[in-house]
This record gives structure tokens, sequence and C-alpha cells, in this order.
């Protein structure tokens, strides 16, 4: 019996791809077909595809013409698929003439003519783009805008801002620059905020009632109500509310916390994170450390630990004397069986680490860690530990936008990776800091 074995993303599932299929089965007796796993396709680049795993899977055994279907999740795993089920012949369309080459050692190796005129790609720029505005008056945006040139589906149309001088070249050619909201929001689909928090509840709402997607800076609102009362409004009209906190979509991050949940390092009993930088002050543009830094920090204690915790004290420290601005903030939570620990600041800094401890050994992310693609377990016998490394593109940006993307498309928010009761959590947290309850200051 003669094996062959072919890899692809299947995205869109269209003609070419089952013509390539069935003459990749005529070459053997028993055609093996790999998928291309998210996270593989994220370290290659490729970012824009539509369809999760399992829709791409099912689209291919759907066709009939796989005799057995597996998962690409690794580099290097061609070659140990070939030798692990004994395959004849390697395949793969004819784009990637030459980059193979080394499997010929392996196995017999061949390149088919693609289908002329169709592909994923062509398929998924015909859909609709989804236009975005951005609002806020920070660098930050120029990075936003840059990562939406790498996703499929979605382009910056605008900006709304009080200034120019923060913006790149590239910025101040967009098609809409103003400084009204209600223009902007007119001219775009779905607007990306990383305006003042303070101004949050009011824009999120004008946009939501105009029928706009909403992908907003943590935190989104610092109050739990007015939350709850804007994911209402936003199923009510049928959009999207969407918090945006980069570190979430980082493949490294995603991975930790699944393993975590194996209980990879037993029962874990402490979480500590850090976020520091130090800052200038610079008046009504400056973010409190909270607001710049809190989310982050809280984001893996609420999505490791859970939101019930029990107990919640906050010390702070202030960045100048008029009292405007928290320098440095240290928040501790109890559970019914574990502790947490945050510290963040805009005036202080430390080793911005992430460490989960366990009952059989710990998790460790070096700084910085909200831009994790690398982490080690350790364990008390050091020949245990392990290392993982993950690439991470646009500082999770990228990844970001491309679950907005798909959560506007579909109309629902399953591809976010925050849940809204880790947002609406968060939210409480900064009302009772807002509000200075349980706060003691130093």
């Amino acid at each position: 019996m003669v094996k062959v074995i072919t890899y692809g993303t299947y995205d869109l599932l269209h003609y070419g791809h089952i013509r390539l299929l069935e003459r990749a089965k005529a070459l053997g007796d028993y055609l093996i077909v790999g998928v291309t796993a998210e996270d593989f396709d994220k370290v290659r680049g490729k970012i824009n595809v539509q369809q999760s795993l399992m829709e791409r899977v099912e689209a291919v055994r759907s066709t009939g013409i796989a005799d057995e279907i597996i998962i690409e999740e690794y580099e290097g795993q061609k070659l140990d698929d070939i030798k692990r089920y004994n395959v004849d012949i390697f395949t793969v369309g004819s784009d990637w003439i030459g980059h193979f080459d080394y499997l010929k050692e392996f196995c017999k190796v061949i390149y088919l003519p693609r289908t002329e005129g169709v592909s994923s790609s062509g398929l998924r720029s015909k859909r609709r783009s989804l236009c975005l505005g951005l609002v806020g008056e920070t660098e930050f945006l120029n990075k936003v805008a840059q990562e939406c040139d790498c996703v499929n589906g979605i382009h910056v149309g605008g900006i709304c801002a009080k200034s120019t001088a923060f913006m790149n070249a590239a910025m101040k050619e967009l098609p809409v620059i103003t400084d009204n909201y209600e223009e902007l929001v007119e001219k775009a689909d779905a607007i990306y905020l990383r305006s003042q928090p303070a101004e949050h509840y009011s824009q999120i709402q004008f946009a939501l009632e105009k029928g706009r997607h909403v992908l907003c800076e943590s935190p989104v609102v610092p109050d739990r109500k007015k939350y709850r009362e804007l994911q209402e409004l936003a199923e009510e009209k049928g959009v999207i509310l969407m918090e945006a906190i980069k570190t979430a979509y980082a493949t490294a991050y995603s991975r930790l916390l699944l393993l975590l949940k194996e209980g990879k390092i037993g029962e874990i009993v402490s979480v500590d994170a850090t976020c520091t930088s130090i800052k200038s002050i610079e008046g009504s543009l400056q973010w409190d450390g909270i607001y710049e830094w809190g989310p982050t920090a809280l984001l893996p204690v609420f999505q490791i630990l859970g939101t019930n915790y029990t107990e919640k004290t906050v010390v702070m420290k202030y960045q100048d004397e008029e009292r405007k601005h928290d320098g440095f903030v240290k928040i501790d939570f109890v559970y019914p069986k574990a502790v947490a620990d945050i510290k963040i600041g805009n005036s202080v800094k430390s080793e911005g680490e992430l460490i989960v401890s366990g009952t059989e050994g710990y998790l460790y992310v070096p700084a910085p860690w909200w831009k994790t693609d690398y982490f080690e377990i350790r364990y008390e016998d050091r020949s245990k530990n392990k290392r993982y490394f993950y690439q991470l593109d646009g500082e999770g940006i990228r990844y970001e936008l491309v679950a907005f993307a798909r959560a506007a498309e579909k109309g629902r928010d399953i591809a976010a990776n925050i849940d809204h009761e880790v947002t609406e959590c968060i939210a409480g947290v900064m009302e009772d800091i807002q509000s200075g309850r349980a706060v003691r200051y130093i």
C-alpha cells in the first residue's frame, strides 16, 4: 500500500483545495491530510485564518477524500509524521516548489500544480473588510494601524484626535482625520478606543447605539453596573463589545493557561504579577498606573484563580504632590484556597515577571511577561523542568484584531479570549479604587 501525506490550512475550503486533495489521493492508496492548527499558523505569520481548527477539519472530512486526518502543531512535524506513518509520498502545492526538497531523503516529494484563479486569500479579500476608526492620542495607535495591515478583513478608515503630533506618516494619510467623534463613528463599521477611561462609557454607548462594533482598551469602564449596561446594549443591537488586552491573545499566554488547567504544577496556591514602568506626568494625557497596568496584571489572576475572591486589600502611593496620578499600587487577593498579588506603577521600576506557584512546581514568565513568548515550568527535580517558546508577532495586537474581526463577522464574540465575567471583575476593581474603598495610602 502506497501512503501519501499532504498538509494545509484549508481555510474556507474551496474547489482548488478539493482538486489538490483529489490529485494527492490519486498518487497512492491511502491519503493522510494534515490540517494546520491556529497556533502553528500564527508562528508562520499566517494569522488571517477565518475558520476555527475544528471547522476546517470537518470541512476536509466532509469531502470524503482523506483516509486519515491529523493536526499539524509544530515546526518539524512533517518529518516526524513521515517516519511515524511510514509515508511513501509527500505532496503539496506547486507554490512550495523546492521548500520541502530536504524530505526527499526520506520519501518521494511531489509538487502539484494549483488550480488557477482560486485561493483562500482571494476569497477572504472578497469579503467585506471591516472599516475601523481609531480614537485617542497616543503613539500606540500607530502600532494598531500597522497591525491592521497584516490582517485580512479589517482596515483603518480614520482617526479621531485633537492633535496629529503623535501620528506617523502613514497615519496622516488616512481618509478621515477629525476631532469630531460622531463624524468618525458615522464613517466606520467599528471603533477602537484608546481614549481616556473617563470617556469610554459615553463613547461606547454612542457607537453601540449607532450599530458599531467596539474594541476598547481596558478598562472598558471602571464601573460594574455601567459595563453590564453596555454589554446588554451591544447584545440588543447585535454588535460586539470586546475588551482589548493584547496579552490575552499571545499564543504563549494562551498555552500556559491550558497547561495550568491540565494540572502541570498541581493545585495552584499563588499568582504574582508585576507590571511597572517609569513615565513622566503629561497632564490629562497621562493614564493612571491602575488604568495603564492594572487590567493586564489582573488578567492572569482572574483567569487562573477565577473572580470569586473573598478579600481584597489595596495600598497606593501617589506619583505627584497634587495626588492626581497614582505612582504605585499593590493589590492582594485572598481566595478560599489560594492568594494573589499584583504590583503596578508608572513611577516605580521592578522585575516585570509572572509567577504561578503550585503544589508540584511553579510556572515562571520572565520580564516583560505581558509580551509572553517564552515561559518555563520548574520542579523540585530540575531534570523535569521544561521550557516553552512561541513566536509573538505584533505584541499580540495582530491576533487580537483577528479575533475582533472574526467576532464582528460572525456576530458573536466566541473568538474573544477574555470572558465577560473577567472584564466585569476588572471593572469592579477599578471602581473600588476610584471610589477609595478599602484603599490605604502611603
